[in-house]
């Protein structure tokens, strides 16, 4: 994947949460499942580990969990492999919009430090020998007379 997987650039050799180390056998212990059942997850798109150029499976901390996380799911509260695979899909969508209204909450953030910055540009630039009329309520007379061309 040219070290791409959820949208983040990482450096080749380093692994993360997402890299995918774990053969199926070691994948099976780690989540306490039979490589059958692994096989069966990802088949039916619950978990969908990495593929070596030999097509073998790679599994990642992640998915690890992940696994853990269905058979929790499907053991504990009940839920069928479909109702499983919706949540899941669910969880996703939710951590994507999630991800969407943070970076559009960044970028709102970012318009209105531009506005600031222009606003006080522009107050900068008033001519400060002149000042607004500010017209006040009085009750004063004023009588003007013409000059006298005598």
């Amino acid at each position: 994947m040219d070290g791409m997987r959820g949208g983040r650039m990482r450096h080749p050799y380093q692994l993360t949460e997402e890299s995918p180390v774990y053969v199926i056998s070691v994948a099976a212990q780690l989540s306490g499942l039979h490589p059958q059942t692994l096989r069966q997850y990802d088949r039916l798109g619950l978990v969908s580990p990495d593929r070596t150029a030999g097509r073998g499976r790679r599994y990642s901390a992640r998915d690890i969990e992940l696994l853990r996380e269905v058979q929790r799911l499907s053991q504990d509260e009940g839920i069928n492999l479909a109702g499983i695979k919706r949540i899941i899909e669910l969880e996703n969508q939710v951590a994507a919009l999630q991800a969407r209204v943070a970076e559009l909450a960044a970028a709102a953030e970012g318009m209105s430090a531009a506005i600031q910055q222009r606003e006080a540009a522009v107050h900068a630039s008033y001519r400060r020998d002149l000042v607004p009329y500010q017209e006040k309520q009085t009750t004063a007379l004023v009588v003007w007379r013409p000059k006298r061309s005598d």
